[in-house]
């Protein structure tokens, strides 16, 4: 497909851009065998679930061969299936029953790293004249530590030395995670192998891990002390990202039918738009992080307001422009649940409060992102201690920080922030373990699963995965939902989110509990509620605490 916008002339509308995204972790979805481990026949037991949700697309995280030091993302052999998820013939199996209920299949491409256990790694260590050498990056240290001052994103120098050859090897995220060396024309080759090998199997596309770290700067230098407060802005501005990109275009995407979606961390918006500008034949979509994490520093939860909130989709909205097209999601597999970061999770409040999040990702102008146990309101775990966790995120940074902080105020930070907060089982049932399994579960499930499942909701018609399900369909049948312009029509009212989508909606959005009567401004005639509920005199619309409705309007 060609990646020229619908904004040049002759254009097709490309169709991920009117598609609803659903995110699966499948570690966490459902165990079918009873090991405690998210398996693929789990995902292909709920295929139904997610075809009566109304989703297009689902994206898969990892499901290759791993020791899984990082759940996955190390990745020991990109073309084989891990065998805690089970095996080619259960993926394959999956893939037949999403194309056969007329979904799509996106995978992720973790290509800036692999395992160490990756047959080519170990090649690489081996000697320094070995062939696979060049596969990663070597270095020799320098006055007697590694060889510059780069900190990995999980504690610790980027650099690990390798006893055997005297030398380090690079890895921005784990030591058991070394990155892969792209200025070696053989590594863009296997890629681009690898890549053929699953898209000649049916999937339509890829989400890229951490893809603008791919190219790194020449001569590696160290970093300013400003710099080490952010490594991922320097991380991903090599100068060859967009070469790489382009490349990788031609040579195999240019020749399927697919979606590419970047994970834009270190990037900003209008850094982001470069790699999503349809006439510069890269990625069709790219994750950006200035939303999610605007209240993240480092490892520190901040705050935010809402006026920030609005502030930051608009400036997404404008840096897109008439060739780029933005992703709209609130959680996925390294952020906490939406409900419990954006929303109200205490009990009375957490299924209206998920509506309007879930109203807000539906609406904006882009491609929906829903992340599993969004469409019910999951919310974080409460966690108690530090032993808690699983990720070594949380592990990794509690080394580097300790003697510097105290514990509680680290683990409240992490039980904010923590992505094991994403990464609990799925809630099906109010049965032991959520119904996600028959064993022991791999992470715990959170207790609130008795009040929180997909089968209470699927009874409901007022329940958070009903108005999810009726709210795709609506924006499938909306054309100002899937292709309207967009305008936020109070940036700094403080409680209310109010925008207008194309000619003839208008979304409203109360984050708050207090009921609020607004006034839509005077050029907009409302026709009435065409989603949702509001009690509507003229233009004054009286909102409930947590509510959301789209006016059906006139200019």
């Amino acid at each position: 497909m060609s990646l020229d916008d619908e904004a040049t002339p002759g254009a097709t509308r490309p169709w991920w851009k009117d598609a609803v995204v659903y995110q699966v972790y499948p570690r966490s979805f459902l165990d079918s065998n009873g090991d405690g481990i998210g398996d693929l026949p789990g995902v292909t037991a709920r295929l139904d679930y997610l075809q009566d949700l109304g989703v297009d697309v689902v994206w898969l995280s990892p499901h290759f061969d791993s020791p899984n030091a990082d759940n996955g993302y190390d990745i020991r052999d990109y073309r084989q299936v891990m065998a805690d998820f089970g095996t080619m013939a259960d993926f394959d199996a999956m893939l037949a029953g999403m194309t056969a209920r007329g979904m799509r299949l996106i995978i992720d491409l973790v290509v800036n790293h692999s395992s160490d256990e990756h047959a080519w790694f170990v090649e690489s260590r081996k000697s320094q004249d070995n062939p696979y050498r060049d596969y990663y990056i070597w270095r020799d240290g320098k006055d007697g530590g590694p060889p510059n001052n780069y900190h990995a994103f999980f504690g610790g120098p980027a650099w690990t030395l390798d006893q055997a050859t005297g030398q380090y090897y690079l890895h921005y995220f784990a030591a058991k995670q070394p990155d892969l060396n792209w200025e070696n024309p053989k590594v863009r080759d296997e890629v681009h192998d690898l890549m053929r090998f699953w898209l000649d199997k049916g999937v339509s596309g890829f989400r890229m891990d951490v893809i603008p770290f791919i190219s790194k700067q020449p001569g590696l230098p160290d970093l300013t002390p400003q710099e080490r407060r952010a490594p991922q802005f320097v991380y991903a501005a090599g100068p060859k990202l967009h070469d790489y990109l382009s490349e990788m275009r031609h040579e195999v995407l240019a020749h399927y039918d697919t979606l590419t979606v970047g994970e834009a961390f270190g990037l900003t918006p209008d850094a982001a738009q470069h790699m999503m500008d349809s006439r510069r034949s890269e990625l069709d979509l790219v994750f950006n992080f200035d939303i999610v994490r605007m209240d993240i520093d480092g490892w520190r939860k901040t705050s935010w307001t809402l006026p920030r909130l609005k502030a930051l989709y608009s400036q997404q909205d404008a840096a897109a422009g008439p060739f780029g097209w933005n992703t709209v999601f609130l959680s996925n597999h390294d952020n906490p649940r939406a409900v419990s970061h954006f929303g109200d999770d205490d009990p009375e409040w957490v299924e209206r409060s998920a509506k309007v999040l879930n109203t807000l990702i539906l609406t904006q102008r882009g491609t929906p992102f829903l992340y599993q146990g969004d469409e019910l309101g999951m919310t974080n775990y409460p966690f108690q201690t530090l032993d808690d966790f699983d990720d070594l995120e949380v592990s990794g940074r509690w080394r580097d920080l300790q003697g510097r902080v105290s514990e509680a105020e680290y683990l409240a930070n992490a039980r904010s922030m923590g992505r094991d907060n994403a990464r609990t089982p799925m809630q099906w049932t109010d049965d032991p373990h959520g119904g996600f399994t028959l064993g022991t579960p791999w992470l715990a499930v959170n207790p609130n699963a008795a009040a929180i499942n997909a089968r209470d909701q699927a009874g409901r018609a007022d329940a958070v995965l009903s108005h999810c399900r009726d709210l795709i369909a609506f924006r499938r049948g909306s054309v100002d939902l899937r292709e309207g312009d967009y305008e936020d029509l109070d940036p700094d009212h403080a409680q209310v989110f109010a925008y207008r989508r194309g000619e003839g909606l208008v979304v409203m959005l109360n984050f708050g509990r207090e009921a609020v009567a607004y006034t839509l401004p005077d050029h907009l005639t409302v026709e009435g509620v065409a989603f949702g509920e509001a009690v509507v005199e003229g233009r004054i619309v009286t909102l409930d605490g947590w509510t959301s409705v789209i006016l059906a309007i006139r200019l």
